[in-house]
């Protein structure tokens, strides 16, 4: 990792445990709410009103505490249970949705917890880096003050110039350990978080139940769609072709006795037709799975698709072997939609497409320096890759800031079936 890059994370992770610590402190209040609001819940019905309301608070401070922690390498799954229909605030049904949410009452048990161990780790992660700079200061105060000032926050007060010159190493060492320490402070507190407002394993296998019920549907739908392409790619193209391919050939069976010279100019006609239809299958056979892919592989085949782009391309590829085949295809067509998106719409210089296999998975970054503002729903062009990968249990984050660049990352799970060989030189 780069100097600047740790830099950079320490410095985000030291502003994380600044907000970290007003954050850790609202539990309280909340946590207080929730218990005023369920005691009231017996007197004239208020609770009826206050507690989802408090609820939906709550929810929203477990939601930011699980956002921050994603942030730190933590992902943690909302857990509660969707909505029923007809249920208002102030009605029995919401009340009761929210009593009956087990996730209610570990967000209930998180509050206070998470409140001291936000708070302690929040202070760490700036007390120590505020403690080196500290001491980085004490040798300039020393001097614009003059003799007699003295810094008790190091381990010894400057008393002359010669331990203000030794406060600088000091403090400049205890500021890199701490800004070196609080990604990872950041860390802790996001994984204690996870334990209180992470799904539990009945909630897990629910979510994982619907979320499976929308990729089956939407693999289903992508899958009809594909179909009803390739019926109007065939009956518009190449089926077209061989019935007009057939009926020149009976023209020239009639006309081979009375008139050859017709019959020939038919039977050439025929055998264009024929060429015709060979390439228009050649392209449909490519759009369900191209034969390029199949010869070469995965890399092969992306460093292929970007020679015909009219963009300079740059492929990096780390893959040491060979994917199964659906999961290959579902790669491939999504590199090449990102691809086809950056061409058609970007207005880029540049494009770069990295490859690289994690052991549990396939990761594919594309970025361009291109104009930015990409919005996945703007069109149909990223939801479509998005539901390509779903039926893989694979996800993309879209990175396009106004201005660029685009930094499109998609992730598929996966082992790689067999090793990689050399490129075929074959063609089509």
């Amino acid at each position: 990792m780069e100097s600047r890059d740790w830099i950079r994370d320490g410095i985000r992770a030291v502003a994380g445990g600044v907000l970290a610590i007003p954050l850790a402190v609202l539990n309280i209040p909340l946590f207080v709410l929730f218990v005023v609001s369920l005691v009231l819940t017996p007197v004239l019905g208020i609770g009826l009103v206050l507690l989802p309301l408090v609820t939906m608070l709550i929810r929203a401070r477990a939601d930011l505490a699980r956002r921050l922690g994603a942030g730190f390498g933590v992902p943690v799954a909302r857990p509660y249970r969707p909505l029923p229909e007809r249920a208002p605030i102030g009605g029995l049904r919401r009340y009761k949705w929210v009593m009956t949410d087990p996730a209610t009452w570990r967000d209930l048990g998180w509050l206070l917890p998470g409140a001291v161990a936000g708070l302690v780790l929040g202070v760490l992660s700036l007390a120590v880096p505020l403690y080196g700079i500290e001491g980085i200061l004490l040798l300039p105060l020393w001097i614009w003050l003059g003799t007699g000032y003295y810094g008790y926050g190091m381990i010894w007060p400057i008393e002359t110039l010669g331990e203000g010159f030794l406060s600088l190493p000091q403090g400049a060492l205890i500021l890199a350990v701490g800004i070196a320490a609080a990604p990872y402070l950041r860390w802790a507190d996001a994984q204690f978080n996870r334990f209180f407002l992470g799904p539990t394993r009945n909630a897990e296998l629910r979510l994982r139940v619907s979320q499976l019920t929308v990729t089956r549907a939407d693999t289903v739908d992508a899958q009809a769609a594909e179909l009803r392409r390739i019926e109007r790619d065939l009956h518009d193209g190449a089926q077209a072709r061989l019935v007009s391919l057939g009926m020149t050939i009976g023209l020239a069976e009639e006309m081979i006795a009375t008139d050859p010279d017709t019959a020939r100019k038919l039977l050439s006609e025929a055998r264009e037709t024929s060429s015709t239809a060979l390439v228009e299958l050649r392209h449909l056979v490519r759009g369900i799975h191209p034969p390029v892919l199949a010869e070469r592989g995965l890399e092969g085949a992306v460093r292929a698709l970007a020679m015909a782009l009219p963009i300079p391309t740059v492929v990096t590829a780390a893959v040491p072997g060979r994917l199964d085949t659906p999961v290959e295809s579902a790669a491939y067509f999504a590199v090449a939609e990102v691809l086809a998106n950056a061409t058609r719409h970007s207005f880029a210089h540049s494009v770069q497409v990295e490859l690289w296999h994690t052991g549990d998975g396939l990761v594919m970054r594309v970025s361009d320096d291109g104009l930015g503002g990409a919005d996945p729903t703007g069109g149909t062009g990223l939801w479509g890759i998005e539901r390509r990968l779903a039926a893989f249990d694979g996800t993309m984050a879209l990175s396009s800031p106004p201005g660029g660049p685009t930094v499109v990352t998609m992730e598929l799970p996966c082992v790689l079936s067999s090793p990689r060989i050399s490129p075929s030189s074959g063609t089509d």
